[in-house]
């Protein structure tokens, strides 16, 4: 541990990881390891999919001409093939384009201006609105929140999902309207919701009547090893405990087919089903049709779906490893930095020294290593402790994780050794 080190020792940790720091620095690398975007090697598993629906193949089973205007909800079909993935029937599910954040931006603006199933005005009426945000989260979640004045609460998560006695408390208070959660594989700590969070989410007693659970499963088939860890069905969950319009489900395949021409997916009860549609179908005549039928050629069943995405983690696992391997390597035993393993998502977090996770993203630019900016995964942007990093290893080549995590180790080792100095100089002055 660098705090039981004692003054030369730590100088010459210091001075070795310097060196070592600037010699990395001069190999002149350029890497990018901020979004969680896939390689092109995972694009190119879907790259038959550019020669689907095919000619004259533009007839769902229903009949229906996947060409024309029509059928906002989707495709039967669609629907059906990913029932097992929502967790939900296929009457139940709606399917969009290719951003499921963009079926979240629009059901939080459909509530600020209209409310939602159970609301007695709309949430831009009320005098406060609040959402519960588990910490370390999605950047993207917070940044709706702020477009739109919706005050965030943060919540800590603790491996198996948020704090639960922290949330019921919370919820007691009419202001807060939901909640973010992304409840499998979670970016970037890669928590994975236990039965008990799920059933206490569901059952919790909350002071707005409108309460909404925001389940974004993002990663609910991205497995990076062979436990394939399951959660319990949310939209079940809710209805058993009595509240079956408390959760809105999203979910996509923009990591699954391909990134920009993807699908994307809202599943909820009846009730919330047909309030999405009723404002969707004021929004849109209808959704990319030709883009479903190409998934259902491409997929074919839900065993194609599951086969499909094993090409993937065999792609996604060994970058995942080489992150961890580099981290422990260069990190276990000295205290500058705690980090996950996760198994499943795309995500490594890193929580550094308190303070040092900017000097981290600094050491790191310089080094010609672009991480994403210390804060990010909270709202605002303002890590109060000043210490959770997102490491981001799908996209770059498996040799440029390796360097990347070679450098950022170094980066974490040395700006923890400059706090621990700066800490002594100051308890000696």
């Amino acid at each position: 541990m660098l705090a039981d080190l004692s003054a030369a020792d730590l100088e010459g940790l210091t001075a070795r990881t310097r060196a070592d720091y600037d010699a990395f620095r001069a190999r002149g690398l350029k890497l990018d390891m901020t979004r969680g975007k896939p390689a092109p090697e995972q694009l190119d598993l879907a790259e038959g999919m550019l020669a689907l629906p095919g000619n004259r193949d533009h007839i769902s089973d229903a009949g229906e001409d996947a060409r024309n205007y029509g059928g906002v909800q989707g495709l039967a079909e669609t629907r059906a093939l990913f029932a097992g993935t929502l967790g939900a029937t296929p009457d139940r599910i709606v399917v969009g384009d290719n951003s499921s954040l963009a079926l979240m931006h629009d059901t939080i603006v459909w509530a600020l201006l209209k409310g939602v199933t159970g609301s007695e005005r709309p949430w831009s009426k009320e005098s406060d609105i609040a959402f519960l945000c588990p910490v370390p989260g999605y950047d993207r979640h917070f940044a709706i929140c702020e477009e739109y004045g919706i005050r965030m609460i943060p919540v800590p998560l603790l491996g198996d999902g948020p704090d639960m006695d922290k949330v019921e408390e919370l919820v007691r208070d009419p202001a807060v309207k939901g909640m973010w959660n992304v409840p499998k594989y979670a970016n970037p700590s890669a928590d994975v919701y236990s039965d008990e969070t799920i059933r206490r989410l569901a059952s919790m007693t909350t002071g707005a009547p409108d309460f909404r659970l925001f389940w974004d499963n993002a990663y609910v088939l991205h497995h990076l090893t062979d436990a394939k860890r399951e959660i319990l069905n949310v939209v079940d969950a809710c209805a058993e405990a009595g509240n079956p319009d408390r959760a809105f489900v999203f979910a996509s395949t923009s990591k699954m087919t391909l990134a920009g021409a993807g699908l994307s997916f809202f599943a909820s009860s009846a009730a919330n089903v047909k309030w999405f549609l009723a404002s969707a179908a004021k929004r849109t005549i209808g959704p990319d049709k030709l883009n479903q039928l190409r998934h259902i050629r491409f997929l074919k069943d839900e065993a194609g779906l599951h086969a499909h995405m094993e090409k993937h983690r065999a792609l996604l696992a060994p970058k995942f490893a080489a992150v961890t391997d580099a981290l422990e390597a260069k990190l276990a035993g000295t205290g500058a930095a705690r980090w996950t393993k996760p198994e499943g998502g795309y995500f490594v977090s890193v929580d550094v020294v308190e303070g040092a996770a900017s000097r981290v993203v600094q050491l790191a630019k310089e080094a010609g290593l672009l991480l994403t900016g210390a804060g990010a995964t909270w709202p605002h942007g303002k890590d109060p402790h000043g210490s959770n990093l997102r490491l981001a290893p799908s996209f770059p080549s498996l040799s440029d994780v390796k360097a990347a995590s070679e450098g950022i180790a170094l980066c974490i080792l040395l700006a923890a050794a400059e706090v621990e100095s700066a800490k002594r100089r100051a308890a000696a002055a």
